[in-house]
């Protein structure tokens, strides 16, 4: 069996796009790099009348750079996984190898920084679900072209993708508004991200616009897990705390944690209380009773971001945009 560019870029722990660059002699690796491929193919039997094929197939690399500031928010989780798959799809259709790095705050992130700046990458999708602007300036040193995938900060000159946060949250208080004629509660997560702030402004637009006081909502802070949440809204209980009517919650982990306190305290869903959820992660179709929520396709927001970093690589397009992926509410049983 031949070698193929495949076969070096596994045996030499290398991108594919390092190996096509290296074996076409294009600019975009080390001397050192290109000596060691070019060697391990001759070692190897490499055929290099194949190599035109092989570079034609890679246009170069792009990293999905994930970053996790707590790990409550980015886990993994089916949300995750089904934008990871929207990016990495995407990015095969391009003709890009996709590398991913985690960067994680701690002792080794500022070295994980500088390896990643230092690598040959075309571009990179930051994946900035946990991080704030005081994390961002960390990447200005950078001179690869960066996207910010799952954040949007407004004093920050970045490409970004997002959720239309406002947009579904919206959607969601207004539909609670709407069946159950009153007005609703919050289960707001307790970590201060910024896609929960958006989706706070999108509710108390709502609740605005149907000409409520935001000052009468109830709301709750609970942990944007499904145990955290759980465990502080029974807590909340315990301690004599009577629950609104209806409630919007800033995500599916939130909504399923309030709903197991509240269905072992002896309310019934959504008879006694109904819950609006945001994400629509699979669990949602299987809950007892099923769990209204907000849709967004990931795979979708994935294929979005890599399309917009084509255009700022290939399309030398620098000036910045912000692309919002629209939301639907998905009416289930909780309501």
């Amino acid at each position: 069996m031949k070698t193929t560019g495949k076969d070096l870029a596994r045996e030499l722990g290398l991108s594919e796009a390092a190996v096509s660059m290296a074996l076409n002699n294009k600019p975009g690796v080390s001397t050192a790099t290109r000596r060691k491929v070019l060697e391990e193919a001759q070692r190897r039997g490499y055929d290099f009348l194949r190599k035109a094929a092989f570079g034609n197939e890679l246009k170069g690399s792009f990293c999905l750079a994930i970053y996790k500031k707590s790990g409550a928010i980015v886990s993994d989780t089916p949300f995750f996984s089904d934008l990871t798959d929207g990016i990495s799809a995407a990015c095969k259709k391009a003709h890009y190898d996709l590398v991913i790095r985690y960067l994680y705050e701690d002792e080794s992130l500022e070295d994980r920084l500088y390896t990643l700046s230092q690598a040959d990458f075309k571009g990179i999708i930051l994946l900035a679900t946990e991080m704030n602007t005081t994390d961002l300036t960390r990447f200005s040193r950078f001179k690869t072209p960066i996207l910010l995938l799952d954040a949007y900060f407004e004093t920050a000159d970045y490409d970004c993708v997002i959720i239309n946060n406002i947009q579904g949250a919206y959607l969601a208080a207004t539909y609670l508004i709407r069946k159950r004629k009153t007005q609703p509660g919050y289960l707001r997560s307790a970590y201060p991200i910024g896609n929960f702030e958006q989706r706070a402004d999108g509710f108390y637009k709502a609740i605005r616009s149907n000409g409520m006081s935001t000052a009468k909502s109830l709301v709750h802070r609970l942990t944007p897990s499904q145990d955290g949440a759980y465990e502080d809204m029974k807590a909340l209980l315990q301690s004599g705390e009577k629950p609104a009517d209806c409630y919007f919650a800033d995500n599916d982990h939130i909504a399923i944690g309030a709903m197991k306190a509240l269905k072992e305290a002896g309310y019934r869903i959504p008879e006694d209380v109904a819950i609006v959820g945001f994400d629509d992660i699979p669990l949602c179709e299987y809950l007892s009773p099923p769990l209204t929520t907000i849709h967004v396709s990931k795979h979708i927001m994935g294929e979005a971001a890599v399309r917009r970093l084509i255009e700022m690589v290939e399309l030398k397009d620098a000036y910045p945009i912000k692309i919002e992926i629209g939301t639907k509410i998905l009416k289930r049983k909780t309501v």
